[in-house]
C-alpha cells in the first residue's frame, strides 16, 4: 500500500475541507499514479471531491462508520475489513489518499510513500506525519524543484527501511 499526499513543509495537507493550493502539475501526477488502481480515503475527502463524487477509473474504498453504502464507491468499516477487501490485489495498486485520520490509521501498512513536498508553509487544520524525519523512511528519489502558482515543490518518493 501507498501514500500519495501533498504537504507543506509542516506537514500541513488541507485547511476547511479544501487542498492548501491548486498545484496542476502536482495533480496531474495524482492522476497518473492512481488511474486504473484503487483508492482509500475518508468520508471527509471523498466529501470534498466536486460533486462529492469517487475519481472517475479507480476503485474507490471509503473508510467511514457513518457513510451510507453506495452503488458508485465501496464503504468499508474498519482497517481489518478494509485489508479483507483488497488482499487479492497488488499492494503496489492501492493509495491511500487521505484525509489526515487515514493516513495515520494506515501508515503501518504503507511501504512507500508518493510526497509532492511543498516548500512553504500554509494555515492548515489537516496534517501528516513527516517522513523525512522518520527513521523508519529513506527518501529514494527527488525531483528536481517545480514552480508553479508561485509555489516551489519536489516530488519525492520514500521507502520504509527494510521494506
Amino acid at each position: 500500500m501507498k501514500w500519495i499526499v501533498a504537504c507543506d513543509r509542516r506537514g500541513g495537507i488541507g485547511k476547511d475541507g479544501k487542498l492548501l493550493v491548486r498545484l496542476p502539475s502536482d495533480m496531474k501526477y495524482f492522476r497518473e499514479q492512481t488511474l486504473g488502481k484503487t483508492v482509500i480515503m475518508g468520508r471527509a475527502t471523498l466529501e470534498s471531491f466536486p460533486g462529492g463524487k469517487p475519481l472517475p477509473k479507480r476503485r474507490n474504498i471509503v473508510l467511514s462508520s457513518r457513510l451510507p453504502e453506495s452503488s458508485s464507491y465501496e464503504v468499508c468499516r474498519s482497517v481489518e475489513q478494509l485489508l479483507e477487501m483488497v488482499k487479492e490485489e497488488n499492494p503496489d495498486d492501492l493509495f491511500v489518499i487521505g484525509g489526515g485520520q487515514i493516513y495515520r490509521l494506515l501508515l503501518p501498512y504503507c511501504d512507500e510513500a508518493l510526497i509532492t513536498e511543498i516548500d512553504e508553509i500554509f494555515p492548515s487544520d489537516t496534517s501528516v506525519p513527516l517522513l523525512s524525519s522518520d527513521a523508519e523512511w529513506k527518501c529514494v528519489s527527488k525531483s528536481s524543484p517545480v514552480s508553479e502558482n508561485g509555489v516551489t515543490y519536489t516530488f519525492t518518493v520514500y521507502r520504509r527501511i527494510g521494506a
